[in-house]
């Protein structure tokens, strides 16, 4: 191994041996403590050190790094609290996570560092949103995120990588070249010589280092965040290493050949980089020597104290209170009486472009939004009044752009991510139910990112552009989901969505994008998330439901002669107003369910067994739930009406009211 010196000072030499050593020394105690069963799990990086060290002593420190499991380096580099770091790995409330997750699964904005998640390659896409943040605010700041060599293979890494490609983003994409995920070897992973091969795909400089070298990576990654501040760009950066223990430890490494083992442990980067300094006379070895002491004391006095601690003390409360980041929603009043008739698609679009005028920092995001307005033409006009870099045609990459959203969000932004139909929506899936809704709860960040979600069937579309999806998202903590049914409450919700700084699925239906109109409010204003309504008063049966169904039941209500309906439109489904119904419940005495999603495993179900547990002695009646069949959704229309619940309504409001 070759070390050149260039222009680096023996003071930063020195300090990159100081670096270098303390997560080495770290990783051999908790080894140690593995063995000894003080701490459940390690995932080893001995060997491959200098590029962790290497990059984040080359970084401003406060340059956000994106890292993985064998990235100790980063965290030691930027002078975490030793106590704090190992309380993190215990599972203790001292930790960043107060025991919700372990390991390096958390971030910490006081350090610009952002963890992982172990579905590997989503930490790409947020790594985009912070460069955009950056470039956005002209802070001439790079960012830095690491993958191993197997998690290239996730379509996150492409997704990202292409977007960082196209909007020119100052993003380092790391790859960790070891050799192994964990057991499959290269081979069997990739058919490239070489990661920097990949670079042309993209349309980016991509380089290929040796990653035991700290001199090569710590010089290679200055210069290129040098450049990249003044002229933005991402670069793929390849850092060849080698694993010299299990993907974790429990796994060994019984399948690699003993003879590759040996030609990398002559390649170790701490040894290798101690000895050159040795001869190169820029310390000695009392100098190692007192270093390593001084290292080894700052560790036992941090396990010290994060072995005092205890797991924390469960509380249901504290629990149930971080779902959520705090956030105390103050209903905005219009601010004069001016009003005008507007369609449900003109109200979701104005309501947009004044959120828009409110939040300087918000940014919008979607497939052909900018020119062309969005296949639907609600962002028409957009980019003449808020310009490109806030009004932003995406790549055909949904999951990277919802992570790029969290990105925007930890850098203090807000983000309107669009799918172009809520079908789509699975390939965010990931993001959106792992990174957005969990973020808060596991480490305390915010994702202050709205989805727009067009909906719904009746429109011939078949089973790819007329899902009712959110029931998906209807299961997952951390979520709100809002679904309005008028022009007012479109323009409402959104805006109220908007403001708060939680992740928001905002459902609008196609169909009554330009079916429907209504005169509202011409200024801003809110609607209260959490609130359901109720559009009739009455005292016969219940009836719950959102969307399309209110007006399904409004339809049939008028067909009905002499029955009174007490209609409740839902309007947020997530958290939903249990108040309402049960008042509704309890004046009634029955209750049908409506809803345009499938039947089986739909919100009803949920809102019917909470009915069944807190509402019973006030039951005339089986709970009726009327959904649409448990299929896809045709395309021919008159299969199309047969899979939609309103044929069924009113049958089986009768057989309820006959109950």
């Amino acid at each position: 191994m070759i070390f050149q010196k260039k222009h680096l000072s023996d003071s930063t030499l020195k300090g990159l041996y100081q670096a270098l050593l303390r997560p080495r020394l770290i990783e051999e105690k908790m080894l140690i403590l593995l063995r000894q069963n003080r701490i459940s799990k390690w995932f080893s990086g001995i060997g491959q050190e200098a590029i962790a060290v290497g990059i984040t002593q080359a970084l401003d420190k406060d340059e956000y790094i994106l890292p993985m499991h064998r990235n100790l380096g980063v965290f030691t580099g930027r002078e975490m609290p030793f106590d704090r770091l190992f309380a993190q790995w215990q599972g203790t409330p001292m930790g960043y996570t107060k025991g919700r997750d372990r390991s390096f699964h958390f971030g910490t904005n006081e350090h610009h560092i952002v963890g992982m998640i172990s579905h590997l390659g989503p930490q790409n896409g947020v790594a985009d949103g912070i460069a955009l943040a950056s470039k956005l605010k002209a802070e001439n700041k790079v960012t830095v995120v690491f993958n191993g060599d197997g998690g290239t293979s996730e379509g996150d890494f492409h997704e990202a990588v292409n977007v960082a490609a196209v909007w020119d983003l100052p993003v380092i994409f790391v790859i960790e070249n070891n050799g192994y995920g964990l057991s499959t070897p290269s081979q069997e992973q990739f058919r490239c010589e070489s990661f920097a091969d990949k670079g042309i795909g993209y349309g980016i400089d991509a380089l290929s280092i040796d990653g035991n070298n700290i001199l090569e990576v710590y010089d290679t990654v200055r210069l290129l965040a040098e450049n990249m501040r003044q002229q933005p760009r991402p670069v793929l950066l390849e850092c060849r290493t080698f694993r010299m223990r299990g993907h974790e430890e429990a796994s060994g490494t019984k399948y690699v050949p003993k003879a590759l083992m040996e030609e990398w442990a002559k390649k170790d980067p701490v040894d290798n980089y101690e000895q050159y300094l040795l001869k190169e006379g820029i310390i000695d070895q009392a100098y190692v020597d007192d270093l390593r002491q001084i290292i080894k004391r700052e560790i036992e006095e941090g396990l010290a104290i994060a072995f005092e601690e205890k797991h924390p003390a469960a509380d249901t409360e504290v629990e149930m209170a971080d779902v959520y980041a705090p956030f105390q929603q103050a209903v905005v009043e219009p601010a004069s009486e001016q009003k005008s008739e507007k369609r449900f698609i003109d109200a979701i679009s104005d309501g947009l472009r004044q959120s828009m005028e409110r939040y300087d920092n918000l940014v919008l995001m979607g497939q052909d939004i900018a020119e062309y307005g969005g296949v639907f033409k609600i962002t028409e006009g957009f980019v003449e009044k808020f310009g490109k870099p806030r009004v932003r045609n995406t790549p055909i990459c949904e999951s990277a752009i919802a992570g790029a959203g969290l990105g925007l969000s930890i850098k203090g932004m807000k983000a309107m991510v669009e799918m172009q139909f809520a079908d789509f929506v699975t390939e965010a899936f990931n993001q959106i139910v792992n990174n957005l809704a969990k973020a808060y709860w596991r480490w305390g960040q915010n994702a202050d990112v709205v989805v727009r979600m067009p909906t719904g069937a009746g429109t011939a579309a078949g089973p790819f552009h007329s899902q009712s999806n959110e029931a998906w998202f209807f299961h997952t903590p951390g979520l709100k989901i809002v679904y309005p049914s008028d022009p007012y409450d479109a323009k409402g919700l959104l805006c109220a969505a908007i403001e708060d700084p939680n992740p928001v699925m905002y459902f609008e239906h196609k169909l009554l994008y330009r079916s429907i109109k209504d005169t509202i409010p011409d200024d801003y204003y809110t609607v209260e998330i959490g609130k359901a309504k109720r559009l009739l008063e009455g005292t016969d049966v219940s009836v719950i439901t959102y969307g399309m169904g209110v007006h399904w039941a409004r339809e049939i209500a008028a067909e009905l002669d002499g029955v009174s309906i007490d209609l409740v439109d839902l309007r947020t489904l997530l958290p939903w107003d249990k108040d309402m119904v049960a008042e509704s419940v309890k004046k009634t005495n029955r209750v049908l369910i409506l809803h345009e999603d499938t039947l089986t495993g739909g919100i009803g179900a949920e809102i019917s067994a909470w009915i069944n547990e807190h509402c019973f002695s006030s039951l005339d009646a089986p709970v009726k739930r009327v959904a649409s069949l448990d299929t896809a959704i045709p395309f021919a229309p008159t299969l199309e009406q047969n899979f939609l619940p309103k044929g069924r309504l009113k049958n089986a409001l009768e057989e309820l009211l006959k109950f």
